[in-house]
């Protein structure tokens, strides 16, 4: 009698824990390409604990991001909608985020936040939000440490938004969202929880590139030459970032930051291990956009270069999940996948489908099958990816970039030219790959574009268009 009833003590006991809710930690960096990555193929560049999450994980390959810029990226990831569904088309003017005229610019929609709020989670920012009235909490946030700005002037004496107010953190930022985020999981590791940590770094970008960094990886990189940047001629069409190129001090503050988010990454995971939360943790580790420094002679995203670009370094993103126990450790995936199908692929991963948002659809398609070391035989190989005035698409072989309302406009082959060298666009042979590119872009547009946020179609934005701003970097 006893041994049946401790079998059944068990089995209930078995039921509870897997019934148990998986918590969540998405770590999204700042304008951070994939190559920078040591998982990623970077031999300069020490990124041994975020390197760690993919050889205990699942890395996606050819992630790329729906749009170039801060603010669309990451309305993309908590939404599911791209640009010209929720649209936030460009980076946010800092009157809509402190201010007057301050708002959430997500407030229409159901967010990733909201449905893990209404399922049972407590939800927590430490980081970058720019996506709107940053002073209040929303979106299903109830722990809410920011930034007052979307821009990043520099790592040391920042100011900081908590509790409705600004003060100065004299420290290092990026150190500081991690001490908060852990902070947060202390205080929430008995409930499940969502940890939205979202570093401002690297944030290859701005005048602090001309700065040496103060962080504990200065001194190695102080003397290196880093040939994971490449030296080339600069390309013609870049427009912003030009003190950057070649520039050895640039460089070496990229990689400085890498390095100093890398050390919040294992913070993080270290955490999780000490309060026995490993394997009830997802953790995503993503970039809002790629970034590119020095490849074909463009330093930073599409909206750097005149027309805008598409380059695929201004796309690729890394990709990381891992949850020991039930995401399978070192896998690659090479699948097509977009920041749109971010949000629907985690919510399955949760048992959570069925709050995924239906209104607007979403094109966002759902990979956890991947995330359990499954095949998906019929996964559609096409992303799609839009900045304003230009929209691309990338299929397995094929990127076909189309610009309004006079181009230029882009064709390559991918498999044969992956570095984007020599456009085809009009070349003899290439008919059909062109007229199928394009008609598979238009249906794309055409299916999923608002027609108040279709900037190709005379809608409007939530972001003043950068062709309508003073032509001056961010």
């Amino acid at each position: 009698m006893r041994s049946l009833l401790s079998y059944f003590c068990a089995l209930t006991l078995g039921a509870s824990v897997s019934a148990k809710p998986t918590n969540v930690v998405f770590i999204l960096t700042d304008n951070q390409g994939a190559w920078t990555l040591g998982c990623y193929g970077n031999k300069d560049i020490r990124t041994p604990n975020i390197d760690r999450l993919a050889n205990e994980g699942v890395r996606f390959t050819h992630a790329l991001s729906s749009n170039p810029v801060c603010s669309p990226t990451r309305a993309t990831f908590l939404t599911g909608l791209i640009p010209s569904q929720h649209g936030v088309h460009c980076f946010l003017d800092p009157k809509f985020m402190i201010g007057p005229e301050a708002y959430d610019t997500l407030d229409e929609f159901t967010s990733l936040g909201e449905v893990l709020r209404d399922s049972g989670y407590t939800c927590g920012l430490s980081g970058k939000w720019h996506l709107g009235a940053n002073m209040t909490p929303s979106e299903g946030f109830s722990f809410w440490v920011t930034k007052p700005d979307g821009s990043t002037r520099e790592f040391y004496d920042q100011d900081i938004i908590e509790n409705g107010t600004t003060h100065k953190e004299a420290g290092y930022t990026t150190d500081y969202w991690t001490k908060r985020g852990v902070e947060f999981i202390e205080q929430n590791k008995d409930q499940p929880f969502f940890l939205y940590l979202a570093y401002n770094g690297p944030y290859a970008l701005g005048p602090l590139l001309l700065n040496e960094s103060h962080n504990r990886h200065a001194a190695y990189y102080a003397d290196k030459e880093l040939l994971c940047f490449p030296r080339d001629a600069m390309h013609p069409w870049q427009f912003n970032n030009k003190d950057y190129h070649n520039n050895p001090v640039s460089m070496r503050r990229v990689a400085a930051e890498v390095s100093g988010v890398d050390d919040g990454v294992g913070e993080i995971m270290a955490t999780l291990d000490r309060l026995g939360l490993t394997e009830d943790t997802l953790v995503v580790y993503a970039a809002d956009q790629g970034w590119m420094g020095g490849q074909n002679g463009i330093w930073g995203m599409g909206d750097h270069v005149r027309p805008f670009g598409a380059h695929e370094l201004m796309m690729q993103i890394p990709f990381i999940f891992r949850q020991p126990g039930k995401i399978p450790a070192g896998k690659t995936s090479d699948l097509l996948v977009s920041n749109y199908d971010f949000m629907p692929s985690v919510l399955s991963h949760l048992g959570l489908a069925e709050k995924m948002p239906q209104t607007p659809k979403s094109p966002g398609r759902d990979f956890a099958p991947v995330l359990k070391g499954e095949e998906i035989a019929d996964w559609p190989k096409e992303v799609f990816y839009e900045m304003e005035t230009c929209r691309a698409i990338r299929t397995d072989r094929w990127k076909f970039v189309e610009r309004t309302p006079e181009g230029p406009n882009e064709l390559y082959d991918m498999q044969a030219d992956p570095q984007e060298r020599f456009n085809l666009f009009g070349q003899v042979g290439t008919e059909d790959a062109l007229a199928s590119t394009r008609e598979r872009l238009h249906t794309f547009f055409k299916t999923y574009a608002n027609p108040k946020y279709d900037l190709w179609k005379g809608g409007t934005s939530k972001a003043t268009p950068l062709s309508s701003r003073a032509e001056k970097a961010r």
